[in-house]
């Protein structure tokens, strides 16, 4: 019972943090003169996502938008977007960069996971929304062979941030409240739409630890 009642009283505590800390986004990035540190304490410009994990969920915007690409290289075209053979390549190549990072394999693979759904939303969205409104499909297709590069580098950085940030994310409640102002700054910041804002969402469930 008395668990229960610290993990509500805990819960309380991030909602409230969270919603101040994402309300004031807004009108910190409207001063625009103010710098937020980044996980490793250097400066941070404003116009990108604040707060202790500001950094990751920047990385994370960046694997989404390359999602747009990846729906433009594939739309109209025999690839699909279920690629489970290029997915658990990226996963096996995911385990085996963990250890550099001393970062656990299979939550780091989890995390990728999720990066790899997110993707995949964006990319059925795309689908849709195209077929549904041919006047706005892209006039160019990406080389995904060029695309597929870009991702591996944001694996890297990925992986980077995710080490940088390992201290945090095994603080439940603290890691929560970090979350939450990153992810809502950093959806303001880029301006991401119903559909990118939902795959965001869908990129972040294995960042923080479970309590």
């Amino acid at each position: 019972m008395k668990s229960g009642n610290r993990f509500r009283r805990h819960a309380l505590v991030v909602s409230a943090t969270a919603a101040t800390l994402v309300l004031s986004a807004p009108q910190a990035l409207a001063a625009g003169s103010h710098s937020v540190a980044n996980s490793t304490g250097s400066p941070r410009a404003t116009g990108q996502a604040f707060g202790r994990l500001g950094s990751l969920a920047d990385l994370v915007i960046q694997r989404l938008l390359v999602g747009d690409q990846v729906a433009a290289a594939k739309f109209g075209t025999d690839s699909p977007i279920e690629d489970p053979a290029r997915e658990q390549q990226v996963l096996d190549a995911v385990r085996d960069q963990a250890s550099e990072y001393d970062l656990n394999p299979d939550e780091a693979a989890e995390f990728f996971r999720d990066q790899i759904t997110a993707s995949k939303v964006v990319q059925r969205g795309l689908f849709a929304r195209w077929t549904a409104h041919p006047d706005q499909v892209p006039g160019s297709r990406p080389d995904l062979s060029e695309i597929r590069a870009r991702l591996d580098l944001l694996t890297k950085q990925l992986l980077q941030e995710l080490k940088a940030t390992q201290h945090l994310r095994n603080a439940p409640v603290g890691c929560r409240v970090q979350l939450l102002l990153a992810t809502g700054s950093g959806a303001f910041v880029e301006g991401l739409d119903t559909l990118h804002r939902q795959a965001f969402k869908d990129a972040t469930p294995s960042v923080c630890a479970v309590s």
